[in-house]
């Protein structure tokens, strides 16, 4: 017994020794492409300390994170430091990347394991024990980008500093950390960068990353020479470019020998201002800030730069005026261009500049409303509006009453618009701006092609990012009409108005009518059969009362009265259209030979099993997804190798808000429907499909 007690006495202490180390590594961040933790290099702290931090990452087997200079497209990981105060925090000292090439896309990247060390010198009057924590965001990428983020903490207690369990990490981190260059380095005005030294001779090729963007070509290649004593790459200088200012970077050398090294190089010049990855922003997290968060929610396929998505936005914004979703409202347009050839040139004009600023005016009023429910914590993504019955309700009803109007039921364009001259021109250009804003609001549920990451960078961007990338989907939009209007030429070749304008405008109100049914249908997979119900009554109410309108509008004797009937016609409609809310939800009824409702434990449990899944985002409002179905995935072809190849088909339905189907969308980059994801048998890689399908692309994709 006397010997089994010392034993057990030393085991006991080298548990608690152990469990004292791992206690300084932080709570993991843990997602399917990367574990992340904050780890230190000592167990302890004191006043006056030197503390050496670092963010560790274990990256899945083909997933990446971004250097400091990320290249082409990406984003280095940034660290909010909580720390005490007068702390003082060193940058991260960044290993050597890696270039990573994705057709005309390079960018410098990490991958595998990868510590990436910091330092916090604490002040002399820091009490103990020490307090640290961190809020870091990074974006991991493999086929798809994914922004991820998380809060970490260590608590140091007193004692002289000792290395932790991760001080061998952070020894490693210092031998591949690049050193200091022993080389002089120039570079000229063509690019031309030189080094020279006493043993300049030994360097066989070399490779340089800039630590700034913008200052050379990424991608280009770097042709290596040498001779009068220096050795040279010649670099493809980029936007940034100015010979006066000062080339930083990573120099990658191979020697003649074989050996590799890593060194870092500065020209003479003026330093770049470059932010810092690691900022310290308080001394202690808020209270209610949780101990570790998971992953956030993914943007989209690839990252872009904020520049990308703005011109990403733009092209999106002009293919939207051709999706299904806006074809109604530019009915109303239409009507309108075909009087623009006999009005002045100026007139042309503002109505077209009108016109554009409803667009984009919406686009922003949307970009806020979708920035304010973030910030609230709601989860809202392209076209949400169409997840509320009472939205879908009120819409059925609006476009009722312009069907009505073009049909020449009522006219909201008469005695009531035309009191003056100067009111009826304001009139005309308000109704040119609540046009574009009727077209953006009917446009949501669609997703034209270039618009998905666009958007979800603008959902994931700072809130002035954000604005801009949705004014440029809204200068896009509204960009073939502001054309139209600056050069009149174009609209000569429209048709002169006449008589036949009367009939076209009639025949107009057959898209309203059209779009209003497929909101009625819409609203009916929302809240079924009480749903359909209650709107339909506002509709007749409502054409009632514009009938009794028309009748007053007409000159018939007492028209105060038939007006007056009119309004007690209208109010109902109100309260119609109020019951909407109240009704429960429709489950949506899957219906179809082989489909499942998608749930994540039904699609965890397939791929456990190594079974191939097909999985369909969708939703009724969604009439791009309605086109995708006809055309596509309920071909006899396609359903045909479904059964073949055995091939779980999971539908989700995002009519209605479903947390678990957003979580979905945003884990494979997309901010709205349609989304259609391809899982292969046996845990492969998961395939995404184009938001636009054919018959030929998804037998393609599923490799029929």
């Amino acid at each position: 017994m006397k010997r089994i007690l010392p034993v057990l006495f030393a085991a006991l202490l080298a548990s608690l020794s152990s469990r004292c180390a791992l206690a300084l590594e932080s709570a993991p961040v843990v997602s399917p492409r990367a574990k992340v933790t904050l780890v230190s290099s000592v167990d302890t702290a004191g006043p006056d300390a030197a503390l050496e931090l670092g963010l560790r990452f274990v990256l899945s087997p083909g997933w990446h994170i971004y250097w400091m200079n990320p290249g082409d497209a990406g984003q280095a990981p940034a660290i909010d430091l909580y720390a005490p105060d007068a702390s003082v925090v060193s940058d991260i000292r960044w290993p050597a990347p890696k270039v990573h090439v994705d057709g005309p896309v390079t960018t410098f990247v990490h991958e595998g394991n990868v510590l990436l060390p910091f330092g916090i010198k604490l002040p002399a009057t820091t009490t103990l024990p020490v307090n640290v924590a961190a809020k870091a965001r990074w974006l991991v990428c493999k086929d798809i980008c994914i922004p991820e983020e998380g809060v970490f903490r260590l608590v140091f207690p007193a004692g002289p500093a000792k290395p932790s369990s991760a001080a061998p990490q952070f020894d490693a981190a210092r031998v591949a950390e690049p050193a200091p260059s022993p080389y002089r380095a120039t570079v000229g005005a063509d690019g031309t960068l030189s080094l020279r030294g006493d043993d300049v001779s030994r360097i066989a090729s070399a490779r340089f990353f800039p630590a700034d963007w913008g200052m050379v070509e990424h991608g280009a290649a770097q042709p290596a020479s040498a001779g009068d004593g220096a050795f040279r790459l010649a670099l493809t200088t980029g936007p940034a470019f100015d010979a006066a200012q000062q080339l930083a970077g990573v120099l990658l050398i191979r020697d003649r020998d074989g050996a590799e090294r890593a060194q870092w190089i500065a020209t003479a010049g003026t330093p770049a201002a470059r932010a810092a990855a690691v900022r310290r922003v308080a001394d202690a997290l808020p209270a209610d800030v949780p101990g570790a968060m998971n992953p956030s929610p993914p943007t989209s396929g690839p990252a872009p730069p904020f520049l990308h998505a703005v011109l990403l936005a733009l092209a999106g914004g002009v293919l939207l005026n051709l999706m299904p979703c806006v074809f109604p409202v530019l009915a109303i347009k239409a009507l309108s261009l075909t009087k623009m050839g006999t009005h002045a040139r100026a007139a042309v004009r503002m109505q077209s500049l009108a016109y554009g600023a409803g667009v984009t005016t919406t686009f922003m009023l949307l970009a806020m409303l979708l920035l304010a429910l973030r910030a609230a914590g709601t989860q809202a993504g392209w076209g949400f509006q169409f997840q509320s019955p009472l939205f879908v309700a009120a819409m059925a009803v609006l476009l009722s009453a312009i069907g009505l109007n073009l049909s020449g039921v009522f006219d909201i364009s008469g005695r009531v618009v035309h009191a003056g001259d100067a009111l009826a021109a304001r009139d005309g250009l308000s109704g040119s701006f609540f046009t574009g804003a009727l077209a953006v609001v009917v446009a949501t549920p669609c997703t034209a092609p270039f618009m998905g990451g666009a958007i979800a960078a603008a959902l994931t961007a700072p809130a002035g990012q954000t604005l801009a990338i949705f004014a440029a989907l809204g200068a896009g939009m509204a960009l073939p009409y502001l054309l139209l209007g600056f050069f009149p030429a174009l609209a000569q070749y429209l048709p002169r108005p006449g008589s036949w304008t009367l009939r076209l405008k009639q025949a107009l109100a057959f898209p309203m009518y059209g779009a209003a049914v497929w909101l009625v249908w819409v609203l009916g997979k929302q809240t079924g059969a009480d749903g359909v119900l209650w709107v339909l009554i506002a509709i007749v109410l409502l054409a009632l009362a514009a009938w009794l309108f028309g009748v007053a509008q007409s000159g018939a004797a007492r028209a105060g009265v038939w007006r007056l009937a009119s309004v007690l016609a209208l109010s109902p409609v109100f309260v119609a259209v109020g019951q909407i809310p109240d009704l429960p939800s429709q489950t949506a009824a899957q219906g179809e030979d082989g489909v499942q409702a998608f749930a994540p434990q039904r699609l965890a449990q397939l791929r456990a099993e190594g079974e191939p899944v097909f999985v369909n985002m969708t939703a009724a409002w969604c009439v791009t997804c309605l086109m995708n179905e006809k055309v596509a995935l309920s071909r006899p072809a396609v359903r045909q190798a479904f059964e073949q190849q055995g091939i779980h088909y999971l539908k989700g339905d995002w009519t209605r808000a479903d947390p678990a189907i957003t979580e979905f969308l945003r884990a494979h980059g997309r901010d709205g429907v349609p989304l259609y994801v391809f899982f292969p048998p046996d845990g492969a890689p998961p395939v995404v499909l184009p938001q636009i399908l054919t018959e030929g692309i998804v037998l393609e994709r599923i490799g029929t």
